[in-house]
């Protein structure tokens, strides 16, 4: 598989290159070697390295390109490959598309699975209905278990996130996995925070899992608390006392993440025999809808967050696209046929026709065939308010479905 293309330099840096040695390899390199950066072999961690990937929903803060036919996971958002197909490249050679699982929904497999054909039809891993994260993440532990055995190591991921600079994405991995495999931790990728950003979750750093490893020489650090989607004021505060970003994509054993399900998260405890037991149906109707960061990573100690060095962000909404694209000189990030002409700051997609913007800055522009979406970056973070108050044959098929 060709390797994915180097995401925008606006993606947020985990930790500065200063800060990015690695726990017994060569310090990581900084930006202007990234290129020839060549990882050394994965770190002996007792078995293969397998992921699951967290593909379910629409993505409705992507109206109106993101429809129940065309979800998000199937946008080309941040370049030319589908999110999916670049959460999955980005993942070879360290772990190859037989050992990868994907975790979706009944009405999207299909589409999913012929934007990543490389993943076995197997590994496809359809919902009975929408199950939440937790729950998602323990049938894929489960299932990881079941085909691998219990102490297999995996990393758990969302496919809507930017990352910049894969080899050193795979090598934070190898990282978390040798981190992993000497002991039960739950090991969360962190990112250091650029803005007090109230859309994320923080971790708050606490004693160094190994203490000759100090965090200034990127070592792994017990985490002393969980604070999930924080106010700005509270944000601020965590940023100056050293938190940092979760970036949703967590390397752990199947059974430590397994046992810490069943200790921790109580919405989940009722059904996990059943999943064990292979009953999935049964599973599905025993458990209620938690997220990994509600249910588990605020309530566990034993999360550990390890400091990397790849580009890292969110692709959450169209104000997003700004730190995730390459932008033009005027710092428009645009995609398909666009003008801007005394324009800076835009956020502009076209499908299949031209845009072009005059004397604008700071709006979000969007075009398909038969519709055009324009709103401002403030307003684009929550469209809730937009798509309840427009017809059904707008909110769910716009344009060409």
């Amino acid at each position: 598989m060709s390797e994915p293309h180097a995401a925008s330099p606006h993606l947020v840096p985990s930790v500065t290159p200063e800060t990015a040695a690695v726990i017994d390899e060569p310090a990581t390199p900084d930006a202007s070697t990234l290129e020839d950066f060549e990882p050394e072999p994965l770190l002996d961690t007792r078995t293969a390295m397998w992921a699951v990937i967290f593909a379910g929903g629409i993505g409705t803060r992507f109206w109106p390109l993101s429809t129940p036919r065309r979800p998000k996971q199937l946008l080309a958002l941040v370049n030319e490959r589908p999110l999916i197909a670049d959460t999955v490249a980005r993942l070879s050679p360290l772990v190859p598309a037989e050992r990868v699982l994907v975790v979706t929904s009944a009405d999207i497999a299909d589409a999913l699975h012929e934007a990543i054909p490389e993943i076995p039809r197997a590994n496809m891993l359809v919902e009975p209905r929408p199950l939440g994260t937790a729950a998602a993440l323990a049938w894929g532990a489960q299932e990881v278990a079941r085909r691998a055995g219990p102490d297999t190591i995996f990393a758990a991921l969302h496919a809507d996130l930017a990352v910049g600079h894969p080899d050193v994405f795979r090598d934070s991995l190898r990282r978390a996995a040798s981190i992993a495999s000497n002991d039960a931790h739950l090991v969360v990728l962190g990112a250091t925070p650029t803005r007090p950003e109230t859309g994320f979750g923080y971790l708050q750093p606490g004693s160094m899992v190994d203490p000759l490893v100090s965090r200034a020489e990127g070592g792994a650090c017990h985490v002393e608390h969980f604070v999930e989607k924080p106010s700005a004021a509270l944000a601020d505060v965590l940023i100056d006392k050293g938190a940092l970003w979760n970036t949703g994509i967590f390397v752990w054993r199947a059974k430590v993440v397994l046992d810490e399900l069943a200790a921790h998260t109580h919405e989940l405890q009722h059904g996990l025999p059943r999943l064990a037991a292979g009953e999935l149906e049964a599973f599905a109707e025993l458990v209620t809808s938690v997220s990994i960061d509600r249910g588990l990573l605020e309530r566990s100690r034993r999360v550990v967050v390890l400091p990397s060095a790849f580009e890292w962000d969110d692709v959450g909404t169209w104000a997003s696209l700004r730190r995730v694209r390459e932008l033009d000189d005027t710092g428009n990030g645009v995609m398909g046929s666009v003008h801007c002409v005394e324009s800076s700051g835009n956020v502009i997609h076209a499908d299949d026709c031209c845009v072009v913007v005059y004397g604008v800055s700071g709006m979000i522009v969007v075009s398909i065939q038969g519709l055009t979406f324009v709103t401002t970056q403030e307003r684009a973070t929550e469209l809730g308010p937009l798509l309840n108050a427009l017809p059904g044959s707008l909110r769910f098929n716009p344009g060409r479905s």
